[in-house]
């Protein structure tokens, strides 16, 4: 968003430019699923990054014969919030969306997502509880605990989500200053806090700690088509509850950045699983007593 015309921030490109879509796709062995996700992005996408996690079968070949400009970025450690850090890293366009490789979240559904940010929002959060929205994947024991957590968010800091744990998201390239995610230099077998499903609530929760417009986008969730699911609901939704603990202890590590300024990140101070844990404690009668 700071290259000539094209590049300025979206306040300040001339009347009717159009904002560069950039979609961030993590895969794994996704080969079969790619051509239905491909076949139904918009024409108009600026560019599209394929970040894989070291698959072993066809998935960087099918992704380069479908559409040749494809950007191809090899993730250096495994999960899903690396693949994310990896993708955000490489954008040159002015929106980002992040976009999963299974089908389940529609393609068709991202000038939705785009005109939300046109309209003034800086992130666009995808919900399947919305009119408009829905789901012919989730589980009864999948939404309580989605419900619980968003209760949970919601007392932590401040917000309405309804659909915390979707990852089906937007935002202008601006808020990348402030999510302060780091994919790292180096190659690890192995994962960091912050690397696994949890890249959502991350996310989530610093957008909200920057204060910056937060609008919910109705989306239609459908089953994964081909290959299974990593998501493990009670693994997963306990490192989603820990993301919430943590990142409320670093509650100052994150302050509004204006469009187009990409200087005033600032670094949280890590919690310790100790002090996070303390402070859910604490908050615990909140949580349940907006979830009577």
């Amino acid at each position: 968003m700071h290259r000539d015309t094209s590049d300025a921030s979206p306040l300040e490109r001339p009347a009717g430019a159009l904002p560069r879509v950039s979609v961030v796709i993590p895969t794994y062995n996704e080969a079969r699923n790619l051509p239905h996700v491909f076949s139904l992005l918009p024409e108009d996408v600026y560019e599209v990054i394929v970040v894989d996690g070291r698959s072993v079968d066809d998935t960087i070949a099918v992704a380069r014969s479908l559409r040749p400009d494809v950007r191809i970025v090899r993730q250096n450690r495994r999960g899903k919030g690396n693949a994310m850090a990896c993708g955000f890293a490489a954008v040159t366009g002015d929106i980002v969306v992040m976009l999963d490789a299974d089908g389940s979240a529609d393609p068709r559904e991202i000038p939705r997502f785009v005109q939300a940010l046109v309209d003034g929002a800086d992130y666009a959060k995808g919900t399947r509880f919305a009119n408009g929205g829905g789901s012919a994947d989730i589980t009864r024991m999948r939404a309580w605990g989605n419900r619980w957590l968003n209760r949970s968010a919601n007392v932590l800091f401040g917000t309405r989500y309804t659909d915390l744990c979707y990852g089906y998201n937007a935002f202008w390239e601006h808020c990348l200053t402030v999510l302060d995610l780091k994919a790292g230099d180096h190659d690890e077998d192995r994962k960091r806090w912050g690397d696994g499903f949890e890249i959502e609530t991350i996310i989530n929760t610093r957008v909200a700690k920057a204060k910056l417009r937060i609008v919910e986008v109705p989306s239609f969730e459908f089953e994964r088509i081909h290959g299974e699911s990593n998501l493990n609901t009670w693994r997963d939704g306990l490192r989603v509850l820990r993301a919430l603990a943590i990142e409320r202890v670093n509650r100052g590590g994150s302050r509004h950045v204006r469009r187009g300024d990409r200087t005033l990140a600032a670094s949280a101070p890590v919690a310790t699983p100790e002090t996070a844990e303390a402070l859910l404690a604490a908050e615990r009668p909140a949580i349940e007593a907006r979830s009577a």
